[in-house]
């Protein structure tokens, strides 16, 4: 998974690189706050919690003409997930060590919290303003992203029991494909650099978590970011 990761960057940075010699580029980096939650298409596994993580990472903007420019960047998601409700008993985490002390099937109404980490590189595309003032109003759209799982630790709930797991990296699938939105404005602290403050939607629409005995519910991620950053 590593080389996977380290091959797509490097492609990706290289065709940046190459179709930014006859057009402008911008460089910079973003710290993001995010809100996750996850939901399935199982009516007996509900959405019963958010996650509070983190976005950093680098970021390229290439403008092809004045206030158009295509983006791409690649970071890190860290705590991204949500926490599930199982109605009814649940044998889920299979591939995990389970903490001593805690029932197995799951008993109903456990809540099992999702705590992943990926690598991300996203693709998009950015229309601004003019410059009013010392500001320009953007939006991107769509905004396609990869996501590369790197760690994951979970969480059980259920009655008085309250469990981390540690390593759920078995439970998860190993890629994450999303699309997602965003805008906001621009704020030019001299010629070439702007504070950037903004809104994403982001949502997984492949399968996050893995299944057993045949069965087919499908777990997907929503995200809501706030965009914080510098570009030079």
């Amino acid at each position: 998974m590593k080389k996977i990761v380290a091959i797509t960057a490097f492609f990706a940075l290289a065709m940046s690189a190459a179709f930014a010699q006859d057009n402008d580029l911008r460089l910079g980096f973003q710290v993001s706050p995010t809100f996750s939650w996850m939901t399935t298409d199982d009516d007996e596994i509900g959405n019963n919690g958010t996650n509070l993580g983190l976005k950093l990472g680098a970021r390229g903007e290439i403008f092809f003409r004045d206030n158009y420019a295509f983006t791409i960047g690649l970071g890190f998601g860290f705590n991204q997930g949500g926490q599930l409700l199982h109605k009814s008993f649940s044998d889920v985490w299979q591939k995990s060590k389970i903490p001593n002390g805690v029932i197995y099937p799951f008993p109903a109404n456990t809540d099992l919290r999702y705590k992943i980490q990926y690598v991300e590189i996203p693709f998009g595309l950015k229309v601004r303003t003019d410059e009013i003032g010392f500001l320009r109003y953007y939006a991107e759209l769509p905004i396609i992203t990869l996501g590369f799982k790197s760690q994951a630790k979970g969480q059980i709930q259920y009655q008085s029991i309250n469990e981390d797991v540690k390593d759920i990296k078995k439970e998860v699938t190993p890629l994450a494909l999303s699309w997602g939105v965003g805008g906001g404005v621009e704020y030019s602290v001299n010629e070439s650099t702007s504070l950037v403050a903004g809104v994403n939607y982001q949502r997984i629409f492949t399968d996050v978590t893995k299944d057993y005995n045949n069965a087919e519910s499908k777990a997907t991620m929503n995200a809501i970011i706030l965009h914080l950053g510098v570009m030079f």
